[in-house]
């Protein structure tokens, strides 16, 4: 599929800078352009195969309600679990879902659009699902059942540093090698079923400030003001998802929630308002101001990191791989995606 990728993008690559004199810009996609598209649309197609398993179990499922009322069927405890971190969680997860599907139905309609390959990831789509009642017993390209979450974000954005000057943060809170998703039935009897969908809460959260600083940070190398739309278009839309699941992890550590203590072989979660510490602030939504560009100016509310080297296209791949969501991947699958991160890092700017 890479040959595939690059041959293509090679064949159209003369043909796809164009150019309009008069204004100076330029409209049609470049070979960088192509790039850090099919990197989004690789990206995309990732993310999308996470949102559809949390949207399977823990979903908005049309029909359904808290309590076992005929004829409908009862909502199972995971969707209970994240209507207790907002009435509405179910109804979020599924429209995420929703929005990630159309970002990669999109970006690989637009790149074939253009003479590019789409990105197919087919052939990897081999890893298992969850025995859950409620999941579908298909090939996944990602594994959400012993996963490894960054919460370093949560303190960074209540943080009036940035990471593009080399600010690092600490983890809001431990979570290495556990469910995000319910494995099995078992999983929904749980007395602490809550602590699989605070997981779940705080890797959104992981997902999608991913998503954020990707976009922010490729759009800088974009040459086609189309492809510019695009990509802050859909970045836009990325952001707004981020902002929901702050809050949403936010409610997995305060009251009444919280504190939830460990059992079962799932991680306790305490309660981040009995302490005085600003980075664990359950209440802040919206980014913190922090330094921006020089840090002489002043603190300024922002997406961040947006530099190169961070959650750039590499940067991304890596945290993608750090999850542990390839566990029992193809091993052509990780240089597959690397190779596809370091072609769009690799992308300039064109200026006529």
């Amino acid at each position: 599929m890479k040959k595939g990728l690059l041959a293509g993008t090679a064949t159209v690559g003369a043909g796809l800078i164009g150019s309009n004199k008069a204004s100076g810009q330029i409209l049609r996609p470049t070979r960088g352009d192509i790039a850090i598209l099919s990197f989004l649309a690789a990206a995309e197609l990732i993310e999308t195969d996470m949102w559809d398993q949390y949207a399977e179990l823990g979903g908005l499922t049309p029909g359904q309600l808290p309590v076992e009322t005929a004829p409908f069927t009862p909502m199972n405890s995971y969707q209970a679990a994240f209507m207790n971190l907002d009435p509405d969680g179910p109804q979020y997860i599924s429209s995420n879902t929703l929005d990630e599907q159309s970002h990669a139905a999109f970006l690989n309609a637009y790149l074939e659009s253009s003479g590019a390959p789409a990105v197919n990831f087919d052939e990897f789509r081999t890893l298992p699902s969850s025995q859950a009642e409620g999941a579908k017993n298909i090939g996944r390209l990602t594994n959400l059942m012993n996963i490894t979450v960054d919460t370093s974000w949560y303190t960074r954005y209540r943080s009036t540093t940035n990471p593009d000057f080399g600010a690092t943060y600490p983890q809001a809170i431990t979570l290495a090698n556990v469910p995000g998703i319910p494995r099995t039935n078992a999983d929904f009897a749980l007395s602490n079923i809550q602590a699989i969908a605070n997981i779940a809460a705080f890797h959104f959260g992981t997902i999608e400030q991913g998503g954020s600083s990707l976009y922010s940070t490729l759009a800088q190398k974009v040459s086609s003001v189309e492809v510019l739309k695009i990509v802050l278009s859909i970045g836009g839309d990325e952001v707004a998802h981020f902002l929901e699941w702050v809050d949403f992890a936010g409610n997995s550590v305060q009251p009444t929630v919280a504190p939830l203590a460990a059992a079962n072989g799932l991680p306790g979660f305490p309660n981040f308002d009995v302490t005085v510490n600003s980075l664990l602030q359950t209440n802040l939504i919206f980014p913190v101001p922090c330094q921006f560009i020089r840090p002489s100016l002043p603190k300024c509310a922002v997406i961040r990191p947006t530099s190169q080297g961070q959650l750039d296209a590499v940067g991304a791949a890596k945290a993608f791989i750090e999850m542990g969501i390839f566990m029992g991947q193809s091993p052509k699958f990780i240089p597959l995606l690397l190779a596809l991160a370091l072609e769009a890092d690799a992308a300039e700017r064109s200026i006529l």
